[in-house]
């Protein structure tokens, strides 16, 4: 016997980090939401109201009555759009790691009734949404799709950190397995976006588009990364080269740098992932990760040349991009790591990362500097960083000491002739 069709338009978001906490919270303007999240600390925060991404920092966004957080999958049973926001990080092997994904969409198969849609947000390779996904609920509810239920992608946008692009001010791909799910999911998304919708051809289309937005990133960022490396072996400076090159109008300015978190050095190998099952060796695509990949390894390459073996070495920065908490894929962990590999004293100070966490994910025990370093590594650009003073900045360093400025903020501090300075 079928299950019966759900009326008006009640949401469930499952996954409430970076993309699905602002999107629940937005929808709950317009819409009956439903937060889940299978981390029982972070809803309780939630429903104190405490945010620890700091994305939603005032709390009267979490007093709207529309919106209810839990981690009891049960009590979301009344929703009839379900939006699936949860991590599709890699495996150690850099092969997409699905595994959250299928967990939440067996989840949603045990409520799911005739007429509901599954909108997927979480960042796939093409095919994954109607041929993975799709099958697990129609296995596990019982319910068949295009006939009882419907599946829609919508991918993420979300940039951890930026003040000036949220979730309403960035344009929303949306694609749906027929023409009234495509209808109706961009419905409920234009109540929040006001940069508009754009409605993609086909949900693969759509999966693919996702996939190469970060993965143009990530090798513009490589070329530039690459570029530092041949102005090292040349011996001139690789900030003044790009500088120059940037004066023609068409120069793409892109920063050189570690590229980690859980977008830019991931999504690629989603990327690659469906060029190989097609057939197609994707190789620049590859080869712009082995770069950003390799950046660590070139940093400390350099910097022990500079530096003795009992050198006391102060890396400042693990999360993976400035002013966020998000530690995932960190590459200032694994700098660390090869310096503590090779039996150098070096310590972690990040004001914004979790030190549970840096220490159960990286084995790092983060520490407020208070000694001198002979060497000094600024890896992210916090801006309690950026607003310290030269005479904090001095207060770090050892005699005859080295600076390794990767983001190059501390340009304009002026600072003693036995600091020598290098930056990317």
């Amino acid at each position: 016997m079928k299950k019966q069709a759900k009326q008006n338009v009640n949401i469930m978001v499952l996954g409430l980090g970076y993309v699905g906490l602002p999107l629940a919270l937005e929808l709950a303007r317009f819409f009956t939401v439903s937060g889940f999240d299978t981390n029982k600390e972070r809803i309780k925060e939630l429903n104190k109201g405490i945010d620890i991404t700091k994305e939603i920092i005032k709390k009267s966004y979490f007093s709207n009555s529309n919106i209810k957080f839990t981690n009891n999958y049960l009590e979301c049973k009344k929703s009839n759009i379900f939006i699936i926001t949860v991590p599709t990080p890699v495996n150690n092997k850099n092969e997409p790691d699905l595994k959250n994904l299928k967990e939440a969409s067996k989840l949603v198969a045990k409520i799911i009734n005739k007429g509901d849609i599954i909108v997927i947000e979480s960042t796939v390779y093409p095919g994954v949404t109607e041929e993975i996904i799709a099958p697990i609920i129609e296995n596990k509810s019982g319910l068949i799709r295009k006939q009882d239920f419907n599946m829609a992608y919508s991918p993420e946008r979300i940039n951890p950190g930026d003040t000036k692009y949220k979730i309403s001010n960035i344009k929303k791909v949306v694609a749906a397995d027929d023409k009234k799910t495509l209808n109706k999911v961009s419905a409920i998304y234009k109540k929040i976006i006001k940069a508009g919708i754009y409605k993609a051809p086909s949900i693969k289309i759509a999966e693919t588009s996702k996939a190469i937005e970060n993965a143009q990133r990530d090798i513009n960022i490589a070329f530039v990364n690459e570029v530092v490396m041949i102005c090292k072996a040349l011996n001139i400076s690789s900030k003044k080269v790009l500088e120059a090159a940037n004066t023609k109008w068409n120069f793409l300015n892109f920063k050189p740098g570690l590229v980690g978190g859980h977008c830019i050095g991931v999504d690629p190998f989603y990327l690659a992932k469906a060029a190989k099952m097609a057939g197609h060796n994707p190789e620049i695509i590859l080869a712009g990760r082995k770069i950003n990949d390799y950046m660590p390894e070139f940093i400390f390459k350099n910097a022990v040349k500079k530096i003795e073996k009992k050198s006391k070495v102060l890396i400042l920065g693990l999360t993976f991009k400035e002013n966020v908490k998000d530690i995932r894929n960190s590459k200032s962990a694994v700098l660390e790591n090869l310096f503590h590999k090779k039996g150098y004293s070096v310590d972690v100070y990040d004001p914004l990362a979790d030190k549970k966490q840096a220490l159960e994910e990286y084995k790092i025990k983060l520490v407020v500097p208070n000694k001198k370093y002979t060497c000094v590594i600024i890896t992210v650009g916090h801006k309690e960083f950026l607003k310290m003073s030269s005479k904090k900045i001095i207060s770090l360093f050892a005699k005859q000491s080295l600076l390794i400025d990767i983001k190059n903020i501390w340009n304009e501090k002026k600072l003693p002739d036995y600091i020598s300075k290098w930056s990317l």
